[in-house]
């Protein structure tokens, strides 16, 4: 879901320069990528780790090192704080962005009823401007997941954006710790999708 959306805000940068709804797409993407998969990488980093074992924290691995740097892209790219506050000075200053991201996120439209119930909430979220600052770290979460389940349905595999909806958009989903996936999921799939083939 991380790649996905940066691919497809590097690939709204490619076009920004042509396209007035690109650039919006840029602008307002980027700080919303930037928060949460910074947030994310910390976590993603620790579960890594744990897969590998008891290695996995021996300093004569690399996951070590990566654990202890992984909060530093926040650090680096601006606290949470800031890249929210970055957000809805883009929503503020640039105006259709809010527009341009809902098309973005309401272009799967119709594909997935946990999608478009996400999608409607998000829109409710982004319409209501009360305590917006202070709401401002949940809406852009909101805006990162619908916008990571737009592009999973439209461009991923199947297999994968169901899982994704499932985990992260379905009502009662927690999708705050890996490998919490809810029943009925085609987990042999994703694993031989993930498995390597040899040769």
């Amino acid at each position: 879901a991380a790649l996905a959306l940066t691919m497809r805000i590097a690939s709204a940068l490619d076009r920004s320069e042509h396209s007035e709804s690109e650039r919006l797409l840029v602008r307002m993407g980027t700080a919303v990528g930037k928060y949460w998969i910074c947030k994310r990488t910390p976590g993603h980093a620790y579960e890594a780790m744990e897969c590998i074992g008891g290695s996995g924290v021996m300093e004569d691995c690399i996951m070590p090192r990566l654990f202890r740097e992984s909060p530093v892209n926040s650090i680096w790219e601006g606290s949470g704080n800031v890249q929210c506050l970055d957000m809805l000075r883009a929503m503020r200053r640039n105006h259709g962005s809010v527009e341009t991201f809902m098309a973005e996120v309401q272009a799967a439209a119709g594909t997935d009823q946990r999608l478009d119930r996400y999608v409607a909430q998000l829109g409710r979220e982004l319409a209501d401007p009360d305590d917006i600052e202070y709401r401002a770290r949940g809406v852009v979460e909101k805006m990162a997941l619908a916008l990571q389940g737009s592009l999973l349905v439209r461009f991923g595999n199947p297999v994968v954006a169901d899982a994704f909806c499932a985990s992260r958009l379905a009502e009662n989903s927690s999708g705050l710790v890996y490998g919490n996936l809810p029943r009925a999921l085609d987990c042999a799939a994703m694993i031989k999708r993930a498995t390597p083939v040899p040769g």
